[in-house]
């Protein structure tokens, strides 16, 4: 006959476990109360005699009490993310704007407007039937703050979960320690100032590893049915999630072996076939052009340019601190496994070495998987985000660290507050260097708006963001970048790439020009030549700029005469 095992919550009190063949505990660290046969009687004397005095000061157990301080503490904690998060300002980034005009399309059809571009789907990193949409309407309310405060909303909502779940998976002490060392790391804080879809999919992911551990007690698969919908859902949203699925569906059988055993194993089968069955049918259902996205974005993603030694650099700024305290709190914890200070409590059930070290090492790996995926395809964009989706489940490992370093009753608590301030501060530093590694274009939206004609084209180099602010002056079909063309000449010839721009301002096609040598910068050197010796256009104006990489400056051109060709 099976026997349910009581509450398991590491390092804290609980009834004393029923009597099994095998045990995922280790007996030998069980802390016992003496026998009362133990205590020597004492001899009767004269006398006042001293009441006995308890072995500790402060009652380990749990209580409404401790609950209430930790909800405070918690509070404080989000507050503090918040600001730090709300004081980053800039304009549009390049994928905000991208994501949040695709959704201002989605929201169009469905009111009756014309069909948004199916290319939407065929490069986007996450579906753009999701994410988009709902930060579109968001917009529509309140406007860009309001977007990004819906990413804020999110990332408070992955503290809160992250603590949840290493409080459950561990102890009180971890989780407020994990929530706070997560709440100042740069993704963190950068992701909740950002509207894209990295925010949502984070907290699904979150979402999904906390009711792994949630559900860890109960043996019902139906329990265990709740966490594959919402990996699929963190995958659509964000393609880059799937990296992390694997990570979760380990978590949910690890979490259960202590209660379940070999039983926990069936979540090994159950929760990968029921999300790859959803996966397929989504997939299904949305067609080739998301699968396309997949494929381009995350699955077959293009080699790229970048330097592994400087990757490697970057991710030990960006999350090497919280990682190494990761790995000293892995190793700590495998070693010892008791989790709190009270020398005699009634029992004390602490999980054998075993899966001490295989939880210690897929909380710290999972950190990992972002850095060496990208640094083996030498692709360092968005690296500074992804990073993010690691350290959410190597936090309650750098808070064991943390809490081991400190020591017993708070032994060393200038080594924890040491490592925390430097977590802040690199946080604050990364976080507003990397907000502002793109220009301000206030002042170019502003001066492209007082050139706008009727019908009028205009080729932006990088015009995500004057697109996503123009957008209820400039349709989606007037604007060029200087990725691509396909222009179609006086002479009805189809001309692209190199030539098709050419041809275009021979013809004083656009109506204006703006460079700013930062994504095609040799067309850029060449077609700046062409429009000096011509003089089919003049110079307006250059508006200079400042980020994070230094000094540039945006040339914008009008025509000095407009003739008007299509274009497809």
């Amino acid at each position: 006959m099976t026997h349910q095992r009581d509450t398991f919550i590491p390092g804290q009190a609980s009834a004393a476990p029923q009597d099994h063949s095998f045990s995922w505990f280790d007996d030998q660290q069980m802390f016992r109360e003496p026998e009362q046969a133990d205590v020597p009687k004492q001899e009767p004397g004269p006398g006042y005699v001293l009441p006995p005095v308890p072995d500790v000061g402060w009652d380990p157990l749990p209580s409404s009490r401790r609950a209430w301080l930790s909800r405070v503490l918690m509070v404080g904690i989000l507050v503090a993310q918040s600001l730090l998060t709300l004081r980053l300002g800039n304009s549009a980034f390049e994928d905000e704007a991208l994501y949040l005009y695709a959704g201002h399309l989605q929201l169009d059809h469905m009111h009756g407007g014309p069909p948004p571009p199916a290319s939407f789907a065929a490069y986007f990193s996450g579906s753009p039937l999701l994410y988009p949409p709902l930060a579109a309407a968001v917009d529509n309310l309140l406007g860009l703050s309001g977007a990004r405060a819906l990413s804020l909303v999110f990332m408070l909502a992955t503290t809160t979960l992250l603590y949840m779940l290493a409080r459950r998976l561990f102890n009180e002490r971890v989780g407020l320690v994990a929530a706070a060392c997560f709440a100042v790391t740069q993704s963190t804080l950068f992701l909740g100032a950002l509207a894209t879809y990295d925010a949502m999919a984070l907290c699904l992911t979150a979402v999904a590893a906390w009711l792994a551990v949630r559900t860890a007690r109960n043996r019902a698969w139906l329990c265990a049915l709740t966490i594959p919908p919402i990996l699929v859902l963190a995958t659509a949203v964000k393609y880059a999630a799937l990296m992390y699925a694997p990570a979760v569906v380990l978590l949910a059988v690890l979490a259960a072996v202590p209660y379940h055993a070999w039983w926990s194993l069936s979540r090994l089968v159950l929760i990968p076939g029921v999300a790859v069955g959803a996966t397929y049918g989504a997939l299904r259902l949305s067609g080739s052009n998301v699968l396309e996205g997949l494929r381009s974005t995350t699955t077959e993603r293009a080699a790229g340019h970048g330097v592994p030694v400087d990757m490697l650099r970057d991710c030990a700024e960006w999350g090497g601190l919280l990682f190494a305290l990761a790995v000293t709190g892995s190793l700590l914890y495998a070693w010892k496994g008791r989790m709190n200070e009270a020398p005699l409590l009634v029992t004390v059930r602490v999980p054998r070495r075993l899966w001490r070290a295989l939880i210690g090492l897929l909380l710290t790996g999972t950190a990992l998987l972002a850095p060496v995926y990208q640094i083996y395809l030498r692709e360092p964009v968005s690296l500074h985000k992804h990073i993010g989706y690691g350290l959410l489940f190597a936090a309650p490992m750098a808070a064991i660290g943390i809490t081991r370093i400190v020591g017993s009753h708070f032994r060393h608590p200038q080594l924890g507050i040491l490592a925390w301030v430097a977590m802040l501060v690199l946080g604050m530093v990364q976080s507003a260097d990397l907000y502002h590694a793109w220009p301000n274009s206030e002042a170019l939206v502003s001066t492209v708006r007082k050139q706008l004609v009727p019908d009028g084209h205009y080729l932006v180099e990088a015009n995500s963001a004057p697109r996503y602010y123009l957008r209820d002056d400039v349709a989606f079909e007037q604007w060029t970048s200087t990725y691509t063309i396909s222009y179609r000449t006086q002479e009805k010839k189809i001309l692209t790439g190199e030539a098709g721009f050419r041809a275009a301002l021979k013809d004083r096609y656009f109506d204006i020009i703006v460079f700013d040598r930062t994504v095609t910068r040799p067309l850029d050197d060449k077609l700046t030549q062409q429009l000096r010796v011509e003089g089919t256009y003049r110079l307006l104006v250059s508006l200079p700029y400042h980020n994070s990489y230094g000094d540039g400056f945006y040339q914008v051109w009008i025509p000095v005469k407009k003739k008007s060709p299509d274009v497809h």
